[in-house]
């Protein structure tokens, strides 16, 4: 099992191919260097995407596949696909400090000495 955490960037529509659905979606990783990694959520879990939008910063649990399928010409090729099988909110990650809120204004004017 491996996890990839960052920022949603797409959601696709379900897609159906006879008995089997899939649904195709972006992560962009939160990074040193951002990358945008497509994940594919199939059968029952393409409803895990129902409650998130396009800017949610999530952590998705993938399964990592791979195929071989032999061309007409007898040339093998290999695909990978990476199947999201859970999905989970996480607070946004900010770089550096955390912001204290400041009061606004200047108290400082009201202190007795």
């Amino acid at each position: 099992m491996s996890e990839l955490t960052g920022k949603i960037k797409v959601i696709g529509e379900v897609e159906t191919y006879g008995t089997f659905t899939k649904k195709a979606w972006v992560i962009t990783t939160d990074e040193q260097y951002p990358q945008d990694v497509q994940l594919e959520c199939h059968q029952d879990k393409t409803s895990l995407l129902d409650n998130y939008k396009v800017g949610d910063n999530v952590k998705a649990s993938i399964n990592i596949r791979g195929k071989e399928w032999v061309n007409p010409e007898g040339v093998a090729k290999y695909f990978n696909t990476l199947a999201a099988w859970r999905i989970e909110k996480v607070a946004e990650v900010i770089e550096g400090t955390p912001v204290v809120d400041q009061p606004s204004g200047d108290d400082n004017d009201s202190l007795p000495f």
